[in-house]
């Protein structure tokens, strides 16, 4: 399984996980299977609000889940209808996130407690 990080500043597994998807500057890509992880550029980092096409910021890569603290509702159904869940992640390392996620200790992101705007406070 295949596992998306929206992240800040690329230091590896020991980056911080962005507060929304959209927005952040670099995804980081982890191989639960392999063990490996990549660092990508977000490839629809200026969109317009709500025109996020989530599919086009991973540039391809193709992934079964985010981990995030924030995503809003129309990129999250276009996630959820290529078959990717989205997680709320907490203020810690994207490695501490991977083991709550194994842990099934993370909350899936529903259209209903997704983000209206950016910057919404997560």
């Amino acid at each position: 399984m295949k596992i998306c990080i929206p992240i800040e500043e690329n230091k590896g597994l020991d980056s911080i996980a962005y507060s929304h998807f959209g927005s952040a500057p670099f995804f980081l890509i982890y191989d639960l299977e392999k063990e490996e992880h990549k660092v990508i550029e977000n490839k629809d980092l200026h969109h317009v609000h709500g025109m996020c096409q989530p599919l086009k910021a991973l540039g391809g890569e193709a992934v079964e889940a985010i981990l995030v603290g924030g995503i809003g509702a129309g990129a999250l159904t276009k996630l959820n209808n290529q078959g990717v869940k989205a997680y709320r992640v907490t203020n810690e390392t994207v490695l501490q996130n991977i083991e709550r996620l194994k842990n099934n200790e993370l909350q899936e992101f529903a259209v209903h407690n997704s983000c209206s705007h950016h910057g919404c406070g997560h």
